[in-house]
């Protein structure tokens, strides 16, 4: 049986349905990604799994056991799911030293003394503070006001930990190494992850399962590899990872680009439920290459350095494409014509 069952979920603000009708499972030792844009529900549906929203419509369910319906009209308080939970804000209390900061949820359990320094060094020493139990949060640094949150959610043994966006207020070097940091805390400790973030790569990075949301509906849910390399729908490709959307026309067995049917075509491999006319394709930077003879033709419009890549942007009949490689694979300068072969093209409505 799933450890996290979300059965038929719908939550409304007025007239805006922020979550709609969400069916979800999650397994024990999961890492488990809520990922989309601003406003898809993915922080909203966080918010009721945690007990702060109640659900206008379904149920909840964890180890088996409700803990939110609303056809039975039951909601059990966040103090009682026993979850961890680290949010955006790191909400360290500048009163307490970091000891007491990490403790403090465990006093407000009313646990013995004895277990309360128990649960609460161990916490400290999982997450690298024991040497600063004293030291106050003006004294910290960014990152460390992170593992405070973090030990404190720990100090609970949750089974549960709920991540709305975590790491956004860290320099990216902090925010990768914190990653790794959470993700071995995951090991250690075998709780499961539900992790809120737009921030697809932490996603791909963390994650054991991904559900992408628009909306606040469900657009596909699946492992890091599949989501990128088999999206479930445009909106999907659009927003993971970077992406070309090329208009196109189909005819005489071959796909050119809108406007250019006389050109070399984009492919010739045409699937068998697509029929003349047009359509859109779509795909990576990465997977477009530059070639002597025989590919699209096209002129660049702009380069832009990027490390060890060159981010090139196309001119392709009115079609701008972005074009990645690596920058020991030879330079073409702006104004540059150039004949480009697109490889895994993707086919969508126009």
């Amino acid at each position: 049986m799933p450890h996290i069952q979300l059965i038929q979920v719908t939550k409304r603000f007025g007239n805006v349905i922020a979550v709609n009708d969400l069916c979800l499972e999650i397994e024990k030792g999961e890492c488990f990604s809520l990922l989309g844009p601003s406003g898809c529900g993915k922080t909203t549906t966080l918010r009721m799994l945690a007990g702060f929203e109640d659900l206008d419509e379904g149920e909840i369910l964890v180890g088996g056991k409700l803990i939110s319906s609303s056809r039975k009209k039951y909601y059990l308080p966040p103090e009682k799911r026993d979850f961890g939970m680290v949010f955006q804000a790191f909400a360290v209390w500048p009163h307490l030293s970091v000891f007491e900061n990490v403790a403090f949820p465990l006093r407000i359990k009313k646990f013995s003394r004895a277990e309360i320094e128990e649960r609460t060094r161990k916490a400290l020493r999982y997450t690298s503070l024991a040497n600063v139990e004293s030291t106050y949060p003006n004294e910290l640094s960014g990152g460390e006001k992170q593992r405070v949150a973090l030990a404190r959610a720990l100090a609970i043994n949750p089974t549960v930990m709920l991540l709305d966006e975590p790491l956004s207020n860290l320099d990216p070097k902090l925010r990768e190494e914190m990653r790794f940091e959470i993700k071995d805390l995951q090991r250690q400790f075998g709780f499961s992850i539900i992790y809120v973030t737009h921030d697809q790569g932490e996603a791909m990075a963390l994650s054991d399962r991904i559900m992408v949301m628009s909306e606040g509906t469900m657009q596909q849910v699946d492992t890091p590899l599949n989501i990128y390399q088999k999206p479930a729908n445009k909106f999907v490709f659009s927003f993971i990872g970077l992406s070309n959307f090329i208009p196109a026309e189909v005819a005489d067995g071959a796909a050119y680009v809108a406007g250019l049917p006389g050109e070399s075509p984009l492919t010739r491999d045409i699937p068998e439920h697509v029929r003349a006319g047009r359509v859109t394709l779509a795909c990576r930077p990465s997977e477009i290459d530059f070639v002597p003879e025989g590919g699209v033709p096209g002129i660049v419009k702009r380069k832009a350095y990027l490390g060890e890549l060159i981010d090139y942007r196309v001119q392709v009949g009115k079609v701008e494409v972005r074009v990645q490689k690596l920058r020991r694979g030879g330079l073409l300068n702006e104004g540059e014509p150039c004949s480009l072969k697109f490889h895994r093209l993707l086919w969508y409505e126009a």
